[in-house]
């Protein structure tokens, strides 16, 4: 089924999803992970999904990188419904999901990252075209890489964050998963990966950003979703909201924008039924 917006929120225009979940549910064993989620995600905007611990963030994350199948619900992408089975299927529908653990090689150089397994050339390998397209592409997300024939392990966590996210466009994908991109970076490489993110929404990519850090998420997210206990609880245009409601919803606290819009809605339902 096709869900159409409302208003975008920068651009003022009606446009469909890219990504669609719905009912989403999935358990291990005597756990349940994720109960009747849902979520959209559109072309052009960046989507923080946010939560405590145990949120089941990861868990979403996973199945939309094909690591594990819901167990009921429906994905839709691109207006046709899908199944996810593997990670190469995430990658060939295009979804490109960059984990927190980056799957880097510190001994190859950029270049040899940004193509491993995707290398370019027939019988022998065509160093300077993949060395090319390497400098193109970062120059397309305005990347500060000193060289990319420098060891990835001589570069700081921003850069060897920027060399992740590259990667993950090798491919041409439509949807972007960050999943905590600027954890465990200084202020100077957070700034430098949010830049990313920034590039990837003017690239017209939906990006799904997963974080625990709200300052991150008010900077570039466009909406917020945050999950409590494996549930949908709230979905927040950032800058409508404030830091206070934002952590109100992820705490499950009895006052907030959540529970007061339902007790609007409900105290507008009874007053329409009299």
């Amino acid at each position: 089924m096709t869900l159409v917006s409302d208003v975008s929120p920068d651009k003022h225009v009606v446009v469909d999803p890219v990504l669609t979940m719905r009912g989403i549910n999935k358990g291990f064993g005597a756990v349940q992970a994720l109960t009747d989620i849902d979520l959209d995600i559109y072309p052009g905007e960046v989507v923080a999904l946010v939560g405590d611990n145990g949120a089941g963030k990861s868990t979403l994350v996973k199945i939309l990188a094909g690591v594990h199948p819901p167990d009921s619900g429906t994905v839709t992408f691109n207006d046709k419904k899908v199944s996810i089975p593997s990670p190469a299927a995430s990658r060939e529908l295009g979804i490109a999901t960059v984990f927190q653990d980056l799957a880097l090689c510190d001994n190859l150089d950029v270049v040899s990252n940004l193509f491993l397994g995707r290398e370019i050339g027939a019988f022998s390998l065509d160093e300077v075209e993949m060395e090319s397209r390497s400098w193109e592409l970062l120059r397309q997300l305005s990347a500060k890489i000193p060289s990319v024939r420098i060891a990835v392990a001589s570069l700081s966590g921003g850069q060897r964050q920027t060399v992740a996210i590259a990667r993950s466009l090798i491919g041409e994908p439509t949807v972007v998963i960050l999943d905590e991109p600027t954890a465990a970076l200084g202020v100077a490489q957070t700034a430098e990966v949010l830049n990313l993110i920034e590039r990837l929404r003017e690239r017209g990519l939906g990006v799904l950003l997963i974080s625990h850090n709200l300052a991150d998420v008010q900077a570039v997210a466009d909406r917020c979703v945050v999950l409590r206990l494996g549930r949908n609880n709230g979905v927040f245009r950032v800058a409508e909201v404030s830091y206070e409601e934002i952590i109100a919803a992820i705490t499950g606290a009895t006052d907030n924008v959540v529970t007061r819009r339902a007790a609007a809605t409900s105290a507008n339902n009874e007053e329409t039924s009299k």
